[in-house]
């Protein structure tokens, strides 16, 4: 398994309920995650086929940005 950490704009419970759908069917149930209590946002999605350009095509379908984390 592998571990892709992204910045998003997803701050809050509401904007996880309107991604959940499109994160849940691209990458399943249990295998995404967004710390709203980062000041980043950090989204981190845990797969074997996913890559980030995936990751933020996905999240831009749910309406949402997600961005590579600058070091």
């Amino acid at each position: 398994m592998k571990t892709i950490q992204l910045k998003t704009n997803i701050n809050c419970g509401g904007c996880i309920e309107k991604v959940t759908p499109t994160l849940k069917e691209a990458f399943g149930s249990n295998n995404w995650k967004v710390d709203t209590a980062n000041p980043k946002k950090i989204l981190t999605v845990t797969s074997d086929a996913a890559d980030e350009d995936e990751v933020i095509k996905a999240v831009a379908k749910a309406g949402y940005k997600a961005e590579k984390l600058s070091e």
